[in-house]
């Protein structure tokens, strides 16, 4: 590998370290690190036991791993075809402005493809100027008619209950 080379490779088990690191880095970058309950061992459950909910491809940059995207599927109704939902782009912030990002993206895209998926969808907090500017250069459009909705398991037994 030449030196400031940028690849891309779809996580492994051994991997699980990393991404947990990078998943409490976004966070802090959030500032949302007091929401993050995620350990190795629910990382290494939940991505590569017996049933993987999400997938993640890590960027190496000079032969370090700095950055990832953790993605899974979703379902278009109206398509009637999967798409994928990022739920996590991260490159560390001293690795940004090198093509990291804009690699991680083209390989999600390439997977997008080989799936035949209709799109890829991901939320972008309000106040993040630099990721809306970045996303908006790759020409992703923002969905400013939709609202994101959540329902936290805290709040399932009051539903169930009801």
């Amino acid at each position: 590998m030449k030196v400031n080379e940028i690849r891309i490779r779809k996580a492994t088990e051994k991997d699980t370290p990393i991404i947990c690191s990078l998943i409490k880095e976004i966070a802090e970058y959030e500032k949302l690190s007091h929401e993050v309950t995620a350990t190795e061992e629910k990382i290494r459950e939940t991505l590569f036991g017996s049933k993987s909910y999400a997938e993640v491809i890590i960027a190496e940059y000079e032969n370090k791993p700095v950055g990832q995207a953790l993605f899974f599927h979703n379902y278009s109704t109206f398509l009637a075809q999967p798409g994928i939902y990022l739920e996590d782009l991260f490159v560390r912030p001293k690795f940004r402005g090198k093509g990291i990002g804009k690699a991680l993206l083209k390989s999600l895209v390439k997977i997008a493809e080989e799936r035949n998926c209709a799109r890829v969808e991901w939320v972008v907090l309000n106040w993040n100027k630099p990721a809306i500017d970045f996303y908006k250069n790759l020409g992703a459009v923002p969905m400013d008619e939709w609202t994101t909705y959540r329902l936290t398991s805290d709040k399932y037994e009051n539903l169930l209950n009801d």
